[in-house]
């Protein structure tokens, strides 16, 4: 029987009271909380990793740096990105951290090429690539056996901040997005068959929460 998790869909959000409550909700978690994956766009923010190294953000500017507590070096989050956390129980999943990374990155090629867009994850370096330029970025941050944080896929974008850093600690490492290969990018469908794909792999059932539920409970 399929596990079924929440899909909440937060819309547009700064990251910093997003990773703030994620890491509460991580830290109240139990045996038998509910699975939940969050959807989102932020606005534009520079985020490293907890080894992330000072030398990869060249030149941030105007845009805020928040040193966070994900796996991976620095990348950029901004309008225009599907953003989703996936906040997981790996024990009941009977997963562990390479079947998700997998589960993350195979979901998101087989996105792309419904899309007629060949994309591959590579070995050397997480995260998904159309040749040698990347679509989809991937931090994670697993805590007592709790998955938070999760994938950055490049839709329709300003890609001109990712030439501020050395994305993912790769220097010259050049950006893509789906815009640069589609004319017309639906955010709302394309997330929500990134979701049907990403449950198959990890066999979970999806269970939407519907804007008009998130505002109640927010307000």
């Amino acid at each position: 029987m399929s596990a079924e998790v929440l899909i909440r869909d937060l819309g547009r959000a700064e990251y910093l009271p997003t990773w703030h409550t994620m890491q509460r909700s991580t830290e109240q978690r139990e045996a038998g909380s509910q699975d939940e994956i969050w959807l989102v766009e932020h606005e534009r923010v520079f985020t490293q990793g907890q080894a992330g190294k000072p030398e990869h953000l060249l030149m941030p500017g105007d845009i805020p740096v928040v040193q966070a507590d994900r796996g991976g070096q620095v990348t950029y989050h901004g309008p225009g990105q599907l953003v989703a956390y996936v906040l997981l129980d790996l024990k009941r999943l009977g997963s562990d951290v390479r079947r998700l990374v997998s589960a993350l990155e195979d979901s998101i090629v087989d996105l792309l090429a419904e899309q007629g867009v060949t994309a591959a994850a590579r070995p050397d370096a997480p995260g998904v690539y159309v040749g040698e330029r990347k679509i989809c970025s991937l931090g994670l941050r697993i805590k007592r056996g709790f998955s938070y944080h999760g994938l950055a896929l490049n839709l329709d974008m300003d890609l001109e901040p990712f030439q501020r850093i050395n994305p993912c600690g790769y220097q010259g490492m050049e950006m893509t997005q789906l815009a640069d290969f589609m004319s017309d990018v639906n955010r709302a469908a394309i997330q929500r068959r990134w979701v049907e794909l990403f449950c198959q792999r990890l066999d979970l059932h999806a269970q939407w929460v519907d804007a008009e539920t998130e505002q109640r409970q927010a307000g």
